[in-house]
């Protein structure tokens, strides 16, 4: 069960997609009918009371064919920074320095909610900030549950489920500045989606596997079983002095192939296209507009 949020003629709505029969089941008139004001994917993951199973029944005078809707990040403004992990995969670690680049513990940065762009958004950046520009593909785990001091072993409970994001980043800005968070919230340098696929439909997180392509060229491919911090110890740290909230982002971290581990370096130029892939989550595609 894949969760997307849409726009029909400017409205924003929220549902699921069944990409296989192009159809949308339309969530958020189906309860506005029945006297529940949910009126976004944010609002339905914070809801204690929804019943999944009810979902999967829902009428077809509420699906829509999938031509007629726009696209948006499920979440398309979260209420919090996203939870990013640095030097997560230890290929890429050492692609970006060497072996005593390894973390011993996770590595936590954010980036800004008004990073979060859309699937097939064409997202534009200014060679006036920013002459580095990298990709880097991740898989995003989604919290559905309030929870502090969260053990490992019950961490997976806490889970919504999972979607894909591009944490673009500005190299030359994080080394200008001497940290992350200006070089990774550019706006638009967040792009979410297309879905965000319950985790029901998951019983092995850890099999997801990840490709970015850049212009159609495989850049990463990378298997989150190779996380060096996998799920529930990334949800674990963060739990342990602060609290996790329904629709908390936490991107996982990157594989090895970003545009800085080339030498020379491939950053990334006005109009490349690039896609992150998770299957069963789905592509994640953008255009890239360098002004």
């Amino acid at each position: 069960m894949r969760f997307i949020s849409f726009t029909v003629e400017q409205e924003e709505r929220f549902g699921v997609w069944y990409e296989e029969e192009s159809i949308v089941v339309d969530l958020y008139s189906y309860y506005r009918d029945k006297g529940v004001e949910l009126p976004s994917l944010l609002s339905f993951i914070q809801e204690e009371d929804i019943n999944i199973a009810e979902v999967r029944g829902v009428s077809e005078a509420y699906h829509l064919p999938m031509q007629d809707v726009d696209l948006q990040a499920p979440i398309p403004r979260p209420l919090k920074n996203i939870f990013c992990v640095g030097k997560n995969y230890r290929d890429h670690a050492i692609e970006m320095g060497s072996e005593k680049d390894i973390p011993e513990h996770p590595m936590i940065f954010t980036k800004a909610p008004t990073a979060v762009s859309a699937p097939e958004d064409v997202l534009s950046f200014s060679k006036d900030v920013s002459e580095a520009l990298d990709y880097e593909g991740e898989l995003a785990v989604v919290i559905g549950k309030r929870g502090k001091r969260i053990s490992r072993e019950q961490a997976m409970n806490y889970v919504f489920g999972y979607t894909i994001i591009n944490d673009i980043t500005a190299r030359d800005l994080q080394k200008k500045h001497g940290q992350f968070f200006l070089g990774k919230s550019l706006d638009g340098s967040c792009p979410m989606g297309p879905a965000i696929l319950h985790a029901s439909k998951v019983s092995k997180p850890n099999d997801f596997n990840l490709v970015t392509l850049v212009n159609g060229e495989v850049r990463q491919n990378g298997h989150i079983s190779d996380l060096i911090f996998n799920i529930p110890a990334l949800i674990h740290v963060l739990s342990m002095g602060m609290t996790l909230e329904p629709g908390d982002i936490i991107a996982t971290g990157t594989p090895s192939g970003v545009g800085k581990g080339f030498k020379p370096p491939k950053y990334l130029l006005n109009g490349d296209n690039v896609e992150v892939r998770i299957e069963g989550i789905g592509a994640l595609r953008n255009e890239i507009s360098i002004r």
